[in-house]
């Protein structure tokens, strides 16, 4: 379960590199698309991008054919296919026409969004394996019963803890072995604490994310949050000590 969900951030994290990289290209000759879909990681995107790959072809495309794109990709609310039609009828002039900018700019679109498609597409073929995987482990009721969990942190939170219940004798230990327990140093009459250098950094950054995925749902969490900030804590170092929180009861 480890070995999946660490490998599924990956394909996250190069999704979100390779629709950065797609918006930049965009912004060079082609803006106005940025402003019609919300969502710029989904198939629906990327085969829009595919079918017309420029202004001048999107506004060629009749309202019928515009339509019959956006149904055929399961978007079938009538509003939002009239908006998004609309949008592209009432687009201005093309940031640039000069082929310099545009054909190179046009033919790295494409290849990113190519990239782009393989990546969503093995996303979806992890998430289901992640899901099969958890769903058959004894644990998988007590994760997914936690605030803002979610079918993708409660995985997570799962290895993170792992079957082993001999593993941590107490919650410190647990804490420490995942870099959310700060560390405390004196040397002379010098006393400081600082953040954990050596730790699974996965596994922190997976309880840390989830912790800030739980406090609006939870009113003791936003509760503590809001004391802690009330203190003067910025918001990362509140969330941190909510985690410590969350950790020792977990």
């Amino acid at each position: 379960m480890r070995q999946w969900v660490e490998s599924r951030r990956m394909l996250v994290g190069e999704k979100v590199r390779l629709t950065n990289r797609i918006t930049a290209a965009l912004k060079s000759y082609f803006p106005q698309v940025l402003d019609w879909f919300d969502d710029k990681d989904t198939i629906a995107y990327c085969e829009f991008l595919e079918a017309f790959p420029n202004l001048h072809a999107a506004q060629a495309a009749t309202a019928d054919v515009l339509r019959d794109f956006f149904r055929s990709h399961h978007i079938i609310r009538k509003t939002t296919i009239q908006r998004r039609t609309q949008q592209i009828q009432d687009a201005g002039p093309p940031l640039t026409r000069d082929d310099a900018i545009t054909i190179p700019a046009q033919a790295l679109m494409r290849g990113l969004v190519a990239l782009l498609k393989v990546v969503l597409s093995q996303l979806i073929v992890f998430e289901r394996q992640i899901a099969s995987l958890f769903e058959s482990l004894p644990d998988a009721d007590l994760f997914k019963a936690l605030p803002g969990a979610g079918p993708h942190l409660a995985p997570r939170l799962l290895a993170a803890f792992g079957e082993d219940r001999t593993r941590f004798n107490c919650a410190q230990s647990f804490l420490s072995y995942i870099g959310i327990a700060p560390v405390k140093e004196e040397s002379g009459k010098k006393r400081w604490v600082h953040w954990h250098w050596s730790c699974p950094i996965f596994l922190r950054q997976t309880f840390v994310e989830w912790v800030a995925h739980a406090r609006p749902r939870s009113v003791w969490s936003q509760a503590f949050y809001q004391q802690q900030r009330r203190k003067g804590q910025s918001h990362q170092k509140a969330i941190r000590a909510l985690a410590y929180k969350w950790g020792r009861i977990l």
